[in-house]
């Protein structure tokens, strides 16, 4: 007999981990789908990075702020250690670049930079190549091992009762426009709501059923370095974002229609040099960023790999050669940097909760708001974001 669940979660990641560890905690009854006993998403290869300063809204301030405040005691409640850290944030500023121009870009934000100089950059970050720079910003972080989070979430929703299944959903389960739960290819799991937290893959496989969302992707694409004994300090990272230009470009506008034929080719793409050290001392660096709208499609290898290395060299020359592994997958985002949550019109049995900006430390308090939102608890800040 097809066992019938409160909740059906679609997608292991940060989002779905943390949404099903919430309501277990509320004493539903949750099943937690995911692709791959060990997968390679957007959490696994996320650089761990907490921009609790980049909130430019009312809604976005309060909300990184509760976000940080739960990491803060995240390995208490999870009763796990998940590599949290205060750090500081380097932004690089190009040697071509008018540092004063560059950190006047960002005093919109709710934590504003310290601009420094190129000998100030060099005390805080000793890696860094002066002659690259001309200068950094500095703001306050917070870090995570995100693969480390992402399973104490899970142990803790199984600790509340919550189950994991390891298998691919195929298809929702549709009578007429109610989504009865969802098809593996070796089960079917049924559910009074089925939430889908599928990150880059929510919109192609919603797209199975004929609904369609604004939640897109990029194919990210960074290098996992080997254990060092080099010492990185800091989180670095370009004081310039090519990439939340790059999306606006493709979903905000008349290029938002390049996602109705699907295409294996690279439309455009960003690199932004960046590096982080884990608690191991292994490091990412990367990150290209391409828009590609087959999810399933792969960058080439050899030349991505070459490129991340060259211009994270020119930045941080002692990292340039060292062994690492590539490493590719999909990185949701959604127009205006507002995260898709929330039902879907014309359905019923549905929801969504993906697309975020800021995933790891916006995910957390969101999936305790949505939890509340769910079982019908007194819920505000939730509205902010339902209303897609």
């Amino acid at each position: 007999m097809t066992a019938t669940y409160d909740y059906l979660i679609i997608g292991g990641g940060i989002t779905g981990s943390a949404l099903g560890y919430e309501l277990a905690r509320k004493g539903q009854k949750v099943l937690l789908l995911e692709r791959e006993p060990a997968p390679g998403n957007a959490t696994m290869y996320s650089y761990g990075g907490l921009a609790y300063w980049s909130g430019t809204t009312e809604i976005t301030r309060k909300l990184y702020r509760e976000g940080i405040d739960i990491h803060r005691n995240l390995c208490n409640e999870l009763e796990a250690d998940t590599e949290f850290r205060e750090i500081d944030l380097v932004l690089t500023i190009g040697a071509g670049e008018d540092p004063v121009a560059v950190a006047k870009s960002f005093e919109g934000f709710d934590i504003r930079p310290e601009l420094l100089d190129v000998r100030e950059a060099i005390e805080l970050e000793p890696l860094l190549d002066p002659d690259a720079i001309s200068g950094v910003l500095r703001l306050p972080h917070g870090h995570i091992n995100a693969g480390k989070t992402n399973r104490a979430y899970q142990d803790a929703f199984r600790r509340h009762g919550g189950a994991i299944a390891i298998e691919p959903a195929i298809e929702l389960i549709l009578d007429d426009r109610i989504v009865r739960g969802v098809r593996t290819p070796v089960s079917e799991y049924r559910a009074r709501t089925t939430i889908v937290c599928a990150g880059g893959l929510t919109r192609s496989f919603l797209q199975k059923a004929g609904i369609s969302v604004r939640c897109y992707f990029t194919r990210a694409a960074m290098i996992a370095l080997e254990p060092t004994d080099l010492e990185l300090r800091t989180l670095v990272m370009p004081a310039t974002g090519r990439r939340i230009f790059l999306e606006r470009q493709v979903s905000e506008g008349e290029r938002e229609g390049i996602w109705d034929e699907t295409t294996a080719e690279a439309i455009d793409s960003v690199l932004e040099p960046g590096a982080i050290q884990f608690g191991d001392r292994s490091l990412y660096i990367g990150q290209v960023s391409a828009i590609v709208t087959d999810p399933f499609a792969r960058l080439d290898a050899e030349s991505t790999e070459a490129n991340i290395r060259n211009l994270v060299g020119q930045f941080l020359p002692a990292l340039r050669d060292l062994p690492g592994t590539y490493r590719e997958c999909l990185v949701a985002f959604a127009p205006f940097n507002r995260p898709v949550i929330g039902p879907i019109d014309g359905f019923e049995g549905i929801q969504v909760f993906s697309g975020f900006t800021s995933t790891l430390v916006a995910a957390p308090p969101l999936a305790k708001h949505f939890a509340r939102y769910l079982v019908g608890e007194p819920e505000e800040m939730i509205g902010e974001f339902t209303d897609n």
